[in-house]
């Protein structure tokens, strides 16, 4: 026998041996004694009912509060466009050259800086502590925006905005992907996202509303705009440190468990028979370069980075488009919600059939081509009411690519501590999406912005080609495991997702 078909026949063993383990393991579990196959079916039929209601009360708990939040840190962090068209740009002067592209930027650059780092120390002092204070703490900034005196006092809030928002949406998706199955995640995530999505569309005409204090103690309403929604943040990030719930290893552990040993052990079981990772484990110097070293979660970084362009491109410039459009203020305001608003039923249906098909990368793929009709047709339709559809198209398609990108990713890791440097990487990379959306909308093309329009189609034709790339690269690599050649990510069993 050849050393090649002797290692064969190793592999081969020892898969074995590990396959009966885990069904004897298993048997024992569940059945305490060398019952029959009956009364293992019976209950069997028992944990799966424990799992389904812990997973239950995990969705109510852990997944609205994360949505609130993240759709508050998504308010706060696009009202500026609002306030612009509330009459910043008369007192502070942001009409002027590109005073408001740079209050843009320089949100990003802390952004992308603090994402990894944020992750580390979510995992150290919980979830529920860490995050709380970051909503916290860039409310209060937000609400010191409102009392800026010039423009550069709104730019350095800008800067501490991006600083403390960092780490929330990185942290929110390590937790979540922590929480669920690979085929359970895009619809978790799905939700989550779409309440940033409904609440952002509602944000324009509470934006609209809150300028209506125009005047009031003698600020004018885009003052207002910043000062309320930063006192909300703040009183959220309060109700946030109630609710959030830490790691399905830790919150056993809390001072108030919302679920019983029972199910804290359903969900940590229904984890290990998905991926063998339900249990932390640390981080170090080693695996966080290993986890560098895989040009995968470069990919997938790189594809969330061309998504995040045209989503906040349409997030900061749309009112601008639909004021450029001839509209009024009013109706600028009012225009900028149902786009957003019919958009969720699409994220949540295509959440759904991708978790239900097991596939990620040709609806990642369909929705690059709906962000890229829905542009053209911004850009190029000749009346308006077809450039509003438009606006319709791009954000179903564009929106609904987040969630998918994300899911994609955490469906090919396994690991903790990988998902917590995978997550916080991709994360940071879709901030990158942020500056190069807001560098390539230049003031001089209002109201057509052809060139940030073709920029950001770039980045959906690049997302297409390198999702095409990975689908390549995963089929490969399932069918070499199919003929038992290599092992994926150290687990038995386990395939890729494309």
């Amino acid at each position: 026998m050849s050393a090649q078909q002797h290692d064969d026949a190793s592999l081969r063993e020892k898969k074995g041996a590990i396959e009966i383990e885990r069904v004897t393991t298993f048997n024992a579990d569940t059945a305490g004694n060398e019952a029959n196959d009956s009364v293992g079916e019976v209950i069997s039929d028992v944990q799966c009912k424990v799992e389904r209601r812990a997973t239950r009360k995990t969705d109510w708990r852990l997944v609205p509060i994360l949505g609130a939040c993240y759709a508050i840190s998504a308010i706060d962090r696009i009202n500026i466009s609002s306030a612009r068209i509330a009459g910043m740009d008369v007192e502070l002067g942001f009409n002027k050259g590109n005073r408001y592209s740079i209050a843009l930027l320089v949100f990003f650059v802390t952004y992308f800086i603090f994402e990894i780092p944020s992750n580390i120390v979510l995992r150290k002092v919980g979830a529920a502590n860490w995050l709380s204070f970051l909503c916290f703490a860039w409310g209060a900034v937000i609400l010191g925006a409102g009392f800026a005196k010039q423009w550069t006092d709104v730019v350095v809030c800008r800067l501490l905005l991006g600083l403390f928002e960092a780490g929330f949406f990185p942290g929110c998706v390590y937790l979540i992907s922590c929480w669920y199955t690979r085929y359970e995640i895009h619809k978790r995530f799905a939700i989550f996202y779409s309440i940033n999505i409904f609440a952002n569309g509602f944000g324009s005409i509470l934006a609209y509303g809150i300028m209506q204090l125009h005047g009031r103690n003698g600020y004018m309403g885009w003052r207002w705009i910043f000062i309320i929604n930063g006192a909300m943040t703040m009183f959220l990030a309060i109700l946030g440190r109630i609710l959030i719930v830490d790691f399905p290893d830790k919150v056993s552990r809390s001072r108030m468990p919302f679920l019983t040993p029972n199910e804290v052990q359903a969900i940590r079981d229904k984890l290990d028979r998905d991926r063998q990772d339900a249990e932390f484990d640390k981080l170090t110097l080693e695996k966080f370069f290993g986890a560098c070293m895989r040009w995968e979660l470069w990919a997938f970084a790189m594809s969330f980075f061309a998504v995040t362009t045209i989503v906040y491109a349409l997030a900061f410039f749309i009112p601008l488009i639909l004021r450029g459009m001839g509209y009024s203020t009013k109706m600028t305001f009012l225009l900028s919600a149902p786009p957003a608003v019919a958009a969720v039923p699409w994220v949540i249906l295509v959440s759904w059939l991708a978790d239900r098909t097991r596939m990620r990368a040709p609806w990642i793929i369909l929705q690059a081509v709906l962000g890229i009709v829905g542009l053209m047709i911004v850009s190029y339709a000749k009346n308006n009411g077809a450039k509003y559809f438009g606006i319709f198209v791009g954000l179903a398609g564009a929106n609904s690519n987040i969630p998918t990108c994300l899911a994609w990713q955490a469906n090919n890791i396994r690991g903790q501590s990988l998902r917590m440097v995978a997550s916080g990487l991709q994360v940071a990379f879709g901030a990158i999406g942020g500056i190069y959306a807001s560098t390539v909308f230049m003031e001089k093309e209002v109201p057509h912005y052809r060139t940030g329009l073709w920029a950001v189609t770039g980045a959906q034709l690049y997302l297409i080609v390198s999702t095409l790339v990975l689908v390549w690269h995963y089929r490969r690599k399932n069918r070499r495991a199919d003929r038992g050649e290599i092992i994926l990510e150290e687990m038995f069993g386990f395939r890729y997702t494309y």
